[in-house]
């Protein structure tokens, strides 16, 4: 088994190894280069990718300043899901941080999934929830914690990500400035 074949299994359990397979052929490998975008803004988002190697952020621009809504790391899924899904505009831009590897499928073979797996509609909603529930977690956590809480919090769980990624980044992603988190670092280090 593929470890994309696995992933598909963990995320959607799905268990018959035929249909894994016939699930994985639907993604193409896809090779970017550190500062190569993925989609940007304002283009329609017709694929939902899967992170092989690599880290891609995801991020919109304000009137004042970017904003990092997520750094994708190995073995996740992303795409915007408002683009994807109704085939709106997207509001973010998906942009290698290094040079990176993805599986991508596209929106029609996607869509041909429930043919090959009978109980897809299910399995999707169970992936869309945990989706949601990844993102009430984060909501929760970014209203009742305190910078320096978000910035230990994010630490303890992605400690590859502070040697690898621009910091002004994480920063932007846990609702901060790169000066609060900049002080928050120093203290954490000392």
């Amino acid at each position: 088994m593929t470890e994309l074949e696995q992933y598909i299994k963990s995320f959607f359990g799905i268990a018959e190894t035929e249909k894994l397979h016939e699930i994985s052929t639907l993604f193409k490998l896809t090779k970017y280069k550190r500062g190569d975008f993925v989609f940007q803004t304002g283009q329609h988002c017709n694929t939902l990718f899967f992170l092989q190697a690599g880290f891609l952020r995801i991020y919109a621009q304000s009137e004042e300043k970017e904003v990092t809504q997520w750094i994708c790391t190995k073995g996740y899924f992303g795409t915007d899901l408002e683009s994807f899904f109704y085939n709106k505009p997207s509001q973010w831009t998906i942009q290698a941080l290094v040079d990176t590897e993805i599986y991508m499928i596209s929106k029609s073979d996607y869509d041909t999934i429930k043919d090959v797996v009978p109980q897809w509609n299910e399995l999707e909603k169970k992936f869309i929830i945990k989706c949601f529930t990844t993102m009430e977690g984060r909501i929760f956590n970014h209203l009742s914690m305190s910078a320096e809480e978000r910035y230990n919090s994010f630490f303890e769980n992605n400690k590859e990500l502070f040697n690898q990624v621009p910091l002004q980044y994480i920063a932007s992603m846990l609702g901060m400035t790169a000066e609060t988190f900049s002080r928050i670092r120093n203290k954490q280090l000392l």
